[in-house]
């Protein structure tokens, strides 16, 4: 069974859009996604599924999420593997002095067009540095996270598919449960 990382994109953002996080691991259960384990408040999910077809799970999970909830987030996969390859992909890994906690991934939901990346990678970000590798955006943050002066906004807009950020720190965290997940299935499976 594959092992996939599930990213709300805008829960639990400045009051709007509220999921308990027990109640979203309910939510996946009554989809019959197995394992799922939530990490902090902001819509990161790690579960197992046994669905074949993984291109229409995000719009299912979307589609039970405005049900139970009333509003609808994107929704945005990867699996174990994309993810350790996204993380293996960092084109800051080797440069010295990269704070982790400066470092930001935007997982897009889609590929977008070279036009799209074009325009994107040519926009005026400094201090910030963009690099984009598949369906990832990395950004570093030199200054902080805190007051960027990267426009995230046309960024998303100039990119033309649904998109959502994630911390360096989250990313690699959201890796270290989905390998727990999959040693445990492995085990599971040994034993069975």
């Amino acid at each position: 069974m594959p092992v996939i990382v599930s990213l709300l994109r805008g829960v639990n953002v400045g009051g709007h859009n509220m999921i308990k996080m027990d109640a979203l691991r309910t939510l996946y259960d009554s989809l019959k996604l197995g394992d799922a384990k939530t990490y902090l408040q902001s819509g990161n999910v790690v579960f197992t599924t046994g669905a074949q077809a993984l291109a229409g799970l995000p719009k299912r999970i979307e589609d039970a999420i405005e049900q139970a909830f009333g509003f609808r987030p994107s929704v945005i996969h990867r699996t174990a593997a994309e993810l350790r390859d996204a993380i293996a992909r960092n084109p800051f890994a080797t440069r010295p002095g990269i704070e982790p906690s400066r470092l930001a991934v935007t997982f897009l939901g889609g590929d977008p067009t070279p036009e799209a990346r074009d325009k994107v990678l040519a926009m005026k970000t400094d201090p910030e540095e963009l690099r984009m590798d598949g369906r990832e955006l990395f950004i570093y943050f030199p200054n902080g996270m805190a007051r960027p002066r990267i426009p995230m906004a046309q960024i998303e807009r100039s990119l033309k598919v649904p998109a959502t950020v994630r911390n360096w720190n989250t990313v690699t965290k959201l890796l270290e449960i989905a390998d727990a997940i999959e040693a445990a299935s492995s085990s599971r499976k040994t034993r069975s």
